[in-house]
């Protein structure tokens, strides 16, 4: 598995483990960079999950508002918690990780929603995260006026 990837899924499994237990993602990133550095058995946490995570924390409230606005017949709290925390690492790397190609960002969500949640999922991540796509220059547009 490439390094970004892996960079994505440990990013997804704080956002998801950060929506279990109720906490903040930077109180779990924080955890689990302890963690890696006094348990050799634990994976490093690189600069690149690092990275997606801090963005993510930084647009949180936003990604979360598009969620709900554009994920159609899905209420944000009752969407598969899986499902909800993939959408909201794409939607970050979609919208703000200028480095990472758009179809990049969305088929690695995809591989995400294949490896982490139901045989529907990879469709749903795919057809909302494409719709940002579609969206982006407004959307960023929107955001640099709030």
């Amino acid at each position: 598995m490439a390094a970004r990837s892996k960079a994505r899924k440990r990013a997804f499994q704080i956002l998801f483990e950060a929506d279990q237990r109720g906490t903040t993602v930077q109180t779990v990133l924080a955890d689990w960079v302890r963690h890696s550095r006094n348990d050799v058995r634990q994976p490093p946490v690189t600069e690149y999950t690092m990275q997606l995570v801090e963005g993510y924390a930084q647009h949180a409230a936003r990604i979360d508002e598009l969620i709900a606005t554009y994920a159609v017949d899905w209420d944000l709290d009752r969407m598969p918690v899986a499902d909800r925390n993939i959408v909201r690492l794409g939607a970050h790397e979609l919208i703000w990780e200028d480095g990472t190609p758009d179809a990049v960002a969305i088929d690695e969500a995809v591989q995400l929603a294949k490896e982490f949640s139901t045989d529907d999922s990879p469709a749903f991540v795919n057809g909302l995260l494409g719709r940002f796509k579609e969206l982006k220059p407004t959307l960023r547009r929107d955001d640099a006026e709030r």
